[in-house]
C-alpha cells in the first residue's frame, strides 16, 4: 500500500513537472529549435531522478550509447524506457504513432525534435509514410529510434516483428543497434505501480548495413528478445514456457 501511494505522488509529479518544463522551455525552442532537445533530455533526467529517491526505481544504460546516425531499434515495455533512452542519446528522433500528434506538450516536442507521424492501422499506408516522413527528416542528423513489435509489449507476452524496421534498416543504409531491456519488470505498461529495483537499457552491437532484409529482421529478434530475457532475469523475472 505504502509502495502505490509512493507511485501516485511521483505519478502526479512527473506530469506536474513535464508542464512546468514546457513553461520554461516553449518560448526558448519558439526561437531556438535545438533547445526542443535540451528540453526533452532535461525532464527524462528529472524523471530517472526523481523516480530513484520517490519509489526505488534506479535506472541505467549499458553498452555504447549511439551518438552518430544511426537506427536505433529497442524493446519497448514502457514509457520509462523511451525516458532511458532520450536522457543520454544527443538527438533522438522516434517513429512515433500518428495520434501523439494532438497530445500537448508530447506532439509539440515530438514535431520540434523531428520524430516521424505513422498511422500504424494500416500496413502498406504507413509504411510508405513512414519510408516519406523519414526521407524528410534525413537533412537533420540524428538517431531514429524504432520499436520493431510497434507497441509496448508486456514481459509476458509475445508479438512479431514488424518489417518496418527492416524496411528503414534497407533504406537508410546505416548502423542499426539493437536495445534490450527489463523496465516491464518494475513499470509496466499500464497502472500506477512502480516497484524498486535496477531498471536497464542495454544497447548491443550495431548491426552494419547491408544485410538481405529477411536475414537482418531474424537476426535483429533473436539478439533483442535474448538480451531482454537475460535482463529481466536479472531482475527476478522468469517467463514462463
Amino acid at each position: 500500500m505504502l509502495q502505490y501511494l509512493r507511485s501516485l505522488i511521483f505519478n502526479i509529479q512527473m506530469y506536474l513537472m513535464m508542464a512546468l518544463m514546457a513553461l520554461f522551455f516553449t518560448p526558448i525552442t519558439l526561437f531556438y529549435r535545438p533547445m526542443a532537445f535540451t528540453a526533452c533530455r532535461t525532464y527524462c533526467r528529472w524523471v530517472r531522478w526523481s523516480a530513484r529517491w520517490m519509489v526505488g526505481l534506479r535506472s541505467e544504460l549499458r553498452g555504447k550509447v549511439p551518438t552518430g546516425e544511426c537506427l536505433i531499434a529497442s524493446k519497448h515495455q514502457s514509457f520509462f524506457d523511451i525516458i532511458m533512452i532520450v536522457s543520454e542519446v544527443p538527438r533522438p528522433k522516434f517513429i512515433m504513432k500518428a495520434q501523439l500528434r494532438f497530445v500537448p506538450i508530447v506532439g509539440w516536442y515530438a514535431k520540434w525534435i523531428g520524430c516521424v507521424p505513422v498511422d500504424r492501422g494500416k500496413r502498406g499506408q504507413a509504411i510508405a509514410e513512414m519510408k516519406q516522413g523519414v526521407e524528410a527528416g534525413r537533412a537533420t542528423p540524428g538517431q531514429l529510434i524504432i520499436y520493431p513489435q510497434g507497441t509496448r509489449i508486456a514481459i509476458d507476452a509475445k508479438l512479431p516483428y514488424k518489417i518496418g524496421t527492416g524496411v528503414l534498416y534497407n533504406q537508410l543504409a546505416q548502423d542499426c543497434v539493437p536495445a534490450a531491456t527489463n523496465v516491464g519488470v518494475f513499470w509496466p505498461r499500464f497502472g500506477v505501480l512502480r516497484k524498486p529495483g535496477l531498471a536497464v537499457v542495454e544497447f548491443l552491437p550495431a548491426i552494419a548495413p547491408g544485410q538481405e532484409q529477411r536475414a537482418f529482421m531474424a537476426d535483429l529478434e533473436q539478439i533483442i528478445e535474448g538480451a531482454s530475457l537475460r535482463l529481466m532475469a536479472e531482475a527476478g523475472y522468469h517467463p514462463p514456457d
